[in-house]
This record gives structure tokens, C-alpha cells and sequence, in this order.
């Protein structure tokens, strides 16, 4: 009975975004032909529109088009044209009442700045609730999100505010900086307030399943899946917080300016929402780089946009029987390459597993400086800092090329991005690659 009431205040609270959710599971009842076609016919809608009411893409689509459109014959959308022509991207004749502004990180270059209104918000919102239940999770069950981006973090100070939080059954803990106090608080919190999800940024989940598995405290028995957002999942910290919270772990992939991608079921499959996005894996300079289209926005189109990671449409279904589409997914952004002196690319997971079986780093972050220069910072007793240099100098010169030099540094802490996210590797900006 309490769950019922729990589940129509819930609805009651979020019309809107109940809304975009019903015709969001309709969806998944239908086949790959279905969702292509729909897909397609969406597409061809968004870019027409984009074309006929934005001033940007009346000059980026230059061409007549065709009634369907054959997305392979129109030019790529990069970070840089965003940021140059963001206002132009804008369309015209559409309620601009409660136009909002938002960022992305910059913790690789310059800030990417776009519009949103709370109905984008809903929409994702709606997106994630469908990813959810992928998971078991029904309305009305707890999500407790861990999150690093300070500015995401809404304070409750009204009765009101307290209610409606209440009533989305929903907690956001700041995560953007923090130490054991802080890990055992969380801890304390899941076993009193009994979660039915988790949802965070990799790293930070990583980091509390740590504690957890350290300290050998029993989790309840409530959660069934932890969701990671955000941030690269490897497979270490993968198998850290299924152990810690004995429940499959679903990485979900997006970014904030298109948030919905993809997101893994139960199967550990990636599927791509194709009613959502049109997602193209194209060869760019020897590797395969995504695009992607948004099909639902039309306040700011983003249609061919380059997303900077790198991964692959996959043929075949999947044995949880969803017809949508497989992705396989690097675990690196391009700029998380590290290029060698000899011009070879080298992904994030070799540094990553180089640190394997070392339990006492607590952090830890390579950079590239030079094509012949990488730093490792360590948070670690200054003994073992000492250490590791000496052992990973002579296999780096081995696998690397023997001009690469490493540099280890003992540090206190890394201070994360502006959008709370860590990052293991870090490699040469473009510019900077000669």
C-alpha cells in the first residue's frame, strides 16, 4: 500500500517527465526494423528543422536536401564550431522563457558552453528512469547519486524542497572532494537509508567500495545495481563495486550536451537508444570516432556532433533480447592517447594496469608533458613513490621507446576537474603533438 502511494506521488510530481517516459517504453517493445525506421525518419525531421531555424545550419547545410536524409553526406560538428557559433545554434521561434546555460568540464581545453530548458532536463530524466528499470528499479524505489560537479548539487534549505525530495525518493551526496570521515558517513547513510540504486561518477564509487570491502561492512540487501556515469569504467573498478555491493554494476554513456547514449543491461551489453540518438562510428585519422545526433533537441540542435571518444557499432543481438543497437565502446577519449616518441598511440588501460596489485596508492594520475615525458603523480606512502619509479622507468623505456622518461612525484592529493571528475591519464593536448 505505502509503495502505491509512494509510486502516485512520485507521478503526480513529475508529470512532465512521466510524459516523455511512456512513449519511451513503447519503444523498447519494438524491433530493429522498427527503431531503424523510426530513427531515420526522426533524423531526417531534426536536421530539416535545424536547417529552416537555426542561422548556423542554413549556412552548415548549404545543399538542397532530400526528404530523407542520408546523414553520411553532411559535414561533421565539432567542439570548436559550438563554441564559435552557440547562439546562432539557437533556434528561432521557440519559447526562449527559461533558457538556461550550461558547461562541460574544460578539463581538456576550453569550456564548451550550451542552452538548455527543464524540459531537456525532463527528458533525460525520463531517460535515465527507463535505464533504471533495466536494473529492477520501479517508481517510487531510492536512488542515492554520488555526485562531483558542485554546481549540480541543489540545496534543500524549504520544507518544500524537503518534500519534493522525499517524494522523488532520490538523495544527491557532494562528492567532489573527500576523505575517510567522509566514506564511512556514506557507508552509515546506505545502510540506514537502504537504497534500491546507487548512481555515480566511476572513480568515486570505486573509491567507496574501497572502504567498504576494506572495512567489511555489509550492505543492504536493498540495492540491486550501482550505476557509473561520467568518467571511463575499468574493469578493476568494476569488479571492486560488484563485490563491495553484491550487484551488477551498468555503465551508462553520454555527455552533457546530448546526455542519453547508451547504457549497459543486465547482459553487460552496451545498446545504444536509437530512439533517442543517431550514433555513427566514422574513421577519422585512423581511429574510430563517434558522432552523435540528437533526435529530441530542438532548442539547440546537435546534429553530427563529434563527441571526441573512440568505439564501434556492433552487428548482432543480445541475449536480454533488446533491439537496440550495440556499441562497443574504447575505454579512452582521444585525447586520453598517449602518443610515443615514434608517433605509435597508447591507450589510458595500459597505465592503469601498470599500478595493479599496488594496495597502498590511494590516487593517482599520468600526464603526458612531452612526447618524450610522463609524469606519474602519486598519493602514496613516499617509500613506495620511490618505489614505483624505479620498477616502471625501465618497462616504460621498453614498451614506449627507450627516449621516454618517467617522472614520479609524491603528492597530497589531485584535485579533480571542474566537473568532479578524475582522470587516471591525461595525454598531449592536439596542439601540442607535433
Amino acid at each position: 500500500m505505502i509503495k502505491t502511494l509512494k509510486y502516485l506521488a512520485h507521478r503526480r510530481a513529475r508529470p512532465q517527465r512521466y510524459g516523455f517516459l511512456k512513449p519511451l517504453l513503447v519503444h523498447e517493445t519494438f524491433n530493429a526494423t522498427q527503431l531503424q525506421a523510426f530513427q531515420q525518419q526522426r533524423f531526417s525531421d531534426m536536421v530539416h528543422y535545424a536547417r529552416e531555424h537555426t542561422a548556423f545550419y542554413r549556412r552548415h547545410y548549404a545543399q538542397q536536401l532530400p526528404a530523407d536524409v542520408d546523414a553520411t553526406t553532411l559535414p561533421i560538428l565539432t567542439k570548436q564550431m559550438v563554441i564559435d557559433h552557440r547562439d546562432e545554434m539557437v533556434a528561432g521561434g521557440l519559447d526562449q522563457a527559461g533558457l538556461k546555460i550550461s558547461h562541460t568540464g574544460g578539463s581538456t581545453g576550453t569550456p564548451l558552453a550550451y542552452y538548455y530548458t527543464d524540459e531537456k532536463i525532463e527528458r533525460m530524466r525520463a531517460g535515465m528512469m527507463r535505464s533504471y528499470r533495466w536494473a529492477g528499479w520501479r517508481q517510487g524505489d531510492k536512488v542515492l547519486n554520488f555526485w562531483g560537479a558542485r554546481h549540480d548539487i541543489k540545496t534543500h534549505k524549504t520544507l518544500r524542497d524537503r518534500l519534493r525530495r522525499y517524494v522523488a525518493a532520490e538523495q544527491t551526496l557532494g562528492a567532489w572532494e573527500f576523505n575517510e570521515t567522509d566514506l564511512q558517513q556514506w557507508a552509515q547513510h546506505i545502510r540506514h537509508w537502504r537504497p534500491v540504486l546507487l548512481q555515480g561518477y566511476a572513480s568515486i564509487l570505486a573509491e567507496l567500495a574501497r572502504f567498504v570491502s576494506d572495512n567489511r561492512l555489509r550492505m543492504p540487501r536493498t540495492i540491486k545495481g550501482v550505476f557509473s556515469t561520467a568518467e571511463v569504467l575499468y574493469d578493476r573498478q568494476r569488479s571492486l563495486i560488484e563485490t563491495a555491493f553484491g550487484c551488477p554494476v551498468y555503465n551508462q554513456y553520454g555527455c552533457r550536451e546530448v546526455p542519453n547514449i547508451a547504457t549497459q543491461c543486465a547482459h553487460g551489453k552496451l545498446h545504444i537508444f536509437s530512439d533517442l540518438v543517431k550514433l555513427e562510428s566514422v574513421p577519422v585519422d585512423g581511429e574510430d570516432r563517434l558522432l552523435v545526433s540528437s533526435l529530441t533537441n530542438r532548442l539547440m540542435p546537435m546534429i553530427r556532433y563529434e563527441l571526441g571518444d573512440l568505439g564501434r557499432l556492433m552487428e548482432g543481438e543480445c541475449a536480454c533480447g533488446s533491439a537496440f543497437p550495440l556499441l562497443e565502446l574504447d575505454v579512452c577519449r582521444s585525447n586520453d592517447l598517449i602518443v610515443t616518441p615514434g608517433g605509435r598511440k597508447v591507450y589510458p588501460s595500459y597505465f592503469v594496469h601498470l599500478l595493479d596489485g599496488q594496495s597502498d596508492i590511494q590516487h593517482y594520475q599520468f600526464r603526458q608533458l612531452a612526447l618524450n615525458h610522463i609524469q606519474l603523480q602519486l598519493c602514496a606512502p613516499p617509500a613506495l613513490v620511490d618505489r614505483v619509479g624505479l620498477v616502471l622507468t625501465p618497462q616504460l623505456k621498453r614498451d614506449l621507446g627507450q627516449d621516454m622518461r618517467l617522472s614520479v612525484e609524491h603528492v597530497d592529493n589531485i584535485p579533480r576537474a571542474r566537473s568532479g571528475k578524475h582522470r587516471f591519464v591525461i595525454g598531449l593536448q592536439p596542439d601540442l603533438v607535433e
